[in-house]
């Protein structure tokens, strides 16, 4: 019976220490799962992070009218790199929620719009006209600036797609679709990058 007794008392105290190793691992897998950004979809299509993070480079470009502009990331701002096309049909919702999110945070937040697929500026104004986009960013990669980025860092495996520059100017992932930057998990993903610093 004592035998049983002490059986009994070790079980209890293997039991105890089995459930203090598993508490002390708790924090750390929390901490872990903090260090990576929350769930954001768009269709069939999910935020994808990307490593290494590889700093932004300078681009330059033009803007609709024509005038040479250089485009860069801006320390301690997120900036949201979108490729698009005037043959895409899911840019013609891609690009007015993106006007919309830059009007919504124009003290936190940069958008570079590029479009893609030709250098006409009458036929980029034309569509950007026919979605009543006020004031976008867009611009014209009339240098190759941004095709040469797109070998090196930003990879165009769908369109439209959206590259998300973190505050410390570096690529951090990218989205493909017309995600809603303005839901709640679009917010909780820019306030993720927003603190990472």
């Amino acid at each position: 019976m004592r035998d049983a007794a002490r059986e009994g008392v070790t079980l209890s105290r293997r039991s105890i220490l089995m459930a203090a190793a598993a508490s002390l691992t708790v924090p750390h897998a929390g901490r872990a799962r903090d260090s990576w950004p929350p769930v954001f979809e768009a269709g069939r299509s999910q935020f994808t992070v990307v490593r290494p993070r590889a700093l932004m480079p300078q681009l330059r470009l033009q803007d609709v009218h024509g005038k040479d502009v250089t485009v860069a990331a801006k320390p301690g701002r997120i900036t949201l790199v979108n490729f698009w096309a005037t043959w895409c049909a899911a840019c013609k919702l891609d690009l007015p929620m993106l006007a919309r999110l830059a009007g919504s945070r124009p003290d936190r937040l940069d958008i570079v719009a590029i479009c893609t697929d030709t250098k006409d500026l009458r036929k980029i104004r034309a569509f950007l006209g026919g979605l009543a986009v006020q004031n976008p960013a867009c611009y014209v990669d009339a240098y190759g600036a941004a095709a040469e980025a797109s070998t090196a860092m930003f990879s165009l495996v769908g369109m439209p797609i959206t590259y998300l520059v973190g505050t410390s100017g570096r690529v951090e992932g990218y989205i493909t679709g017309a995600p809603d930057w303005l839901s709640p998990a679009g917010a909780q993903l820019l306030q993720f990058y927003r603190e990472q610093g």
